[in-house]
């Protein structure tokens, strides 16, 4: 897993049928104290509703297609919204 913010939305008209009735999120991933790193940025499936300015938990690779079709084109997947964080 790792931390994202939310920096904006991917409208596509056109995509593999598999990927239909998914929202798509750019975003910016973090480091464990939720400072961006390296100005990173991903395309996500996202299934829970998140907005832009709100920090998120991912997964990547094989992790973001549990519970998906087997051929789901998927990469990366929106699996937590985020309210709090404390870093010691």
């Amino acid at each position: 897993m790792q931390l994202a913010q939310v920096v904006g939305t991917v409208v596509s008209t056109r995509k593999e049928d598999a990927l239909i009735g998914h929202k798509l999120l750019i975003l910016s991933v973090l480091d464990p104290r939720g400072q961006t790193t390296a100005g990173e940025l991903l395309v996500a499936i996202d299934a829970l509703g998140a907005g832009v300015g709100e920090t998120v938990l991912i997964a990547r690779g094989g992790a973001a297609r549990v519970n998906l079709p087997a051929a789901t084109p998927v990469d990366a997947r929106v699996i937590g919204i985020v309210d709090t964080m404390d870093v010691r």
